[in-house]
């Protein structure tokens, strides 16, 4: 209707470090394949976010600091982050170093993705520890405070119950200092987290219902500890399947015609789909309405690595309509 402002979404591209039972990976091709996908995405995507795995099981995969380093040379036009790095994996005090030693050499492009970390198996795998749940959400909590002082006090000093600094200097300190996105859903305590200390939020795709009720927890711990909810930015991972065939998208993404029908035959992402599929009407339809629900940065991929005409066509006919 006349007057009604347009939605505003950032998208950001989320390439392959390695094989994540999406794409299909080539090892004998893989850069070379990953600089014809990045050189499309830096034409049409604000940012370029690297994935913090060391391996599920036997795949092939790129460590993800060292990876986001030679994005972010090669690349100098488009801001950088890590979706999310695992606090369990590097000390946090190092973190704070290697972030603010990118942001430098970046000038200023990166945020920081960060999480407690998840899949016990490369934990164990790579000899690393994997306490409970609550334990690790505690050891993020501390991380955080760890990073932050790092990055703004020089000498930084912190005493906790898992880390402690003395004295650190992390010169040069990071100018901006980078934005922390935390990547947690846990309702008890670790969207508390997200509270207390985030400057954004990430959350991966759920059924709608799901994420309005995340959205609520995490405006009953703003409430809480007095923070402001709308300070906090809502970003969201999320596959996007997008073909100017409607049906073929469907097909693509292992849907059918009968997946989440509106009144005008589009199915939208709804509680039984964790993708976005569909031709650019149905994209732009779906992506509008986690508009309205207030995560206005997006963080996708797309099934083919090696064909891109699926993300020009998103590039072409999703992203200006955002803009």
């Amino acid at each position: 209707m006349p007057g009604t402002p347009r939605p505003r979404i950032e998208f950001a591209y989320n390439p392959p470090a390695g094989d994540r039972g999406k794409e299909t990976i080539r090892p004998e091709d893989y850069l070379s394949d990953l600089k014809k996908a990045l050189d499309v995405a830096t034409q049409g995507f604000r940012s370029i976010w690297v994935s913090d795995h060391l391996n599920y099981a036997e795949e092939w995969r790129l460590e993800c600091w060292t990876l986001l380093t030679w994005i972010a040379s090669k690349y100098p036009d488009v801001d950088l982050s890590t979706i999310v790095m695992s606090n369990s994996f590097r000390n946090p005090a190092l973190v704070a170093k290697m972030a603010a030693s990118l942001q430098v050499l970046s000038g200023g492009r990166f945020t920081l993705g960060y999480g407690a970390g998840w899949h016990a198996g490369e934990h164990k795998a790579f000899g690393f520890d994997y306490p409970r749940s609550g334990e690790r959400v505690d050891r993020l909590e501390e991380a955080i405070q760890v990073i932050r002082a790092l990055w703004t006090d020089s000498p930084a000093s912190f005493s906790g119950n898992f880390y402690s600094i003395d004295g650190a200097h992390a010169e040069p300190r990071p100018v901006p200092t980078p934005k922390i996105m935390i990547g947690a859903s846990g309702e008890k305590k670790s969207l508390r987290v997200v509270a207390k200390y985030a400057d954004w939020w990430n959350d991966v795709a759920r059924p709608l219902p799901v994420l309005q009720h995340k959205l609520d927890v995490l405006r009953a711990h703003c409430d809480d500890v007095g923070r402001d909810f709308n300070s906090i930015r809502k970003t969201l991972s999320i596959g996007t399947y997008i073909d100017k065939s409607h049906s073929r998208a469907l097909e693509q993404a292992g849907l059918s015609n009968q997946d989440g029908k509106t009144a005008t035959g589009r199915p939208l992402y709804n509680s039984d789909t964790a993708v976005i599929a569909g031709d650019p009407s149905a994209v732009r339809e779906q992506y509008k309405e986690l508009s309205e629900m207030g995560f206005d940065l997006i963080v996708t991929y797309f099934e083919d690595f090696q064909d891109l005409s699926a993300m020009k066509l998103f590039i072409d006919k999703v992203i200006p309509e955002f803009a």
